[in-house]
């Protein structure tokens, strides 16, 4: 499959995302989320597919939003459903492989945003994060206000949300937005090494213990409790 903005391999049962557009550090334009929302289409009906890796070309996983299209709109209301009319965040949250972000040099806004949504997150040292919307007059438009939390816990989430400063990779995991700093030169070796170890596990025990976890928490503990003992039974009874 061949993409303006995205490269797009796959290797046995792994999926390789690549944004590509290096010269502008992968900003996120209407292009991009229009290739994405293809590339992951496919991966969702591809019964092959058992891990999924998202990473950038050059020198940054992703810099945001290209404000010369995004930032043009005439309002903040009307860039969000330009950015919502193709729904790659969705499609990247409905995927039941396991996703890892492999991130370095800058994922800020939709970068970060798109970070978040996947399952895993490796870093770089040096790479830099950060939500600078509200410096602009608006919100992050893919979710952020909902996945930091979630990621970071509340306090985090403001703090970058409201702010918009800039931390580093060692603070992002300090917070929890990410799991592992590498330095820049072991960040593809790390990566590979888990989707080794994701590739030797149970692919179907992968898919309910991601069901578990992200539908679990809007339920109350006795409803996730529940939930969870169902898929447990599906994984017995098969």
């Amino acid at each position: 499959m061949s993409f303006a903005t995205v490269i797009y391999d796959k290797h046995d049962a792994t999926a390789l995302v690549t944004l590509n557009r290096p010269d502008v550090l992968n900003a996120y334009n209407v292009q991009m989320r229009d290739d994405l929302a293809e590339v992951f289409a496919a991966i969702r009906d591809d019964s092959e597919v058992r891990v999924v890796v998202v990473k950038g070309a050059g020198r940054a996983f992703c810099a945001g939003a290209d404000l010369t299209e995004f930032g043009s709109a005439p309002s903040p209301a009307i860039a969000r459903r330009i950015r919502f009319a193709r729904d790659v965040w969705g499609l990247v949250d409905s995927l039941r492989v396991p996703t890892i972000a492999a991130i370095h040099g800058y994922a800020i806004g939709s970068g970060f945003e798109l970070a978040l949504f996947c399952d895993l997150r490796v870093a770089a040292e040096g790479t830099q994060f950060a939500f600078p919307e509200a410096k602009y007059g608006m919100i992050p438009a893919a979710g952020a206000t909902v996945t930091l939390r979630r990621v970071a816990g509340l306090g985090p989430a403001l703090d970058l949300l409201l702010t918009g400063r800039r931390i580093d990779a060692h603070e992002a995991l300090r917070i929890g937005a990410v799991s592992w700093v590498v330095p820049p030169t072991d960040l593809e070796t790390l990566t590979n090494r888990l989707v080794s170890d994701l590739l030797t596990l149970d692919d179907r025990a992968l898919a309910a213990i991601k069901t578990a976890v992200k539908q679990g928490y809007d339920l109350t503990l006795e409803q996730a409790l529940h939930h969870e003992g169902v898929l447990a039974a599906r994984l017995r009874g098969r």
